[in-house]
């Protein structure tokens, strides 16, 4: 990870459908979300949404996979966890303890969630 591919990942991020496109694919994790799916969710152009997977994909934060006639988007956590350890790498200066209320509050990014009853049950 540099420089360059932080600023294309952050650009990519910093327009309104890219984001809910890209929240939508990790929320959607691992089975991904077809193209058209995805225009429709977001009630976008699939022209358009083309155009936006195509920057979301170039900034290394999803990735397309052709399954017969369609293409299935799937986030690259990978990429995104490159870019999250590429800005954090250095956090503030090499103290740790000004980064830890952010690491606290990533992890667990994500808690298990409680049935209705409020019990918690084992597989």
């Amino acid at each position: 990870m540099d420089n360059l591919q932080t600023i294309l990942a952050m650009a990519a991020l910093a327009q309104p459908t890219r984001l809910d496109t890209f929240k939508l694919l990790v929320n959607r994790e691992p089975e991904g979300v077809p193209a058209g799916e995805l225009a429709r969710l977001l009630d976008v152009p699939q022209n358009t949404m083309s155009a936006h997977l195509a920057i979301l994909s170039r900034a290394g934060l999803i990735a397309g996979e052709r399954q017969s006639r369609s293409i299935i988007y799937r986030a690259d956590l990978d990429g995104f966890r490159a870019v999250i350890a590429f800005l954090l790498k250095d956090c503030c200066g090499g103290r740790a303890d000004l980064c830890q209320p952010l690491i606290d509050e990533l992890v667990p990014c994500c808690p298990p969630k409680v049935p209705a009853d409020g019990r918690h049950h084992l597989p």
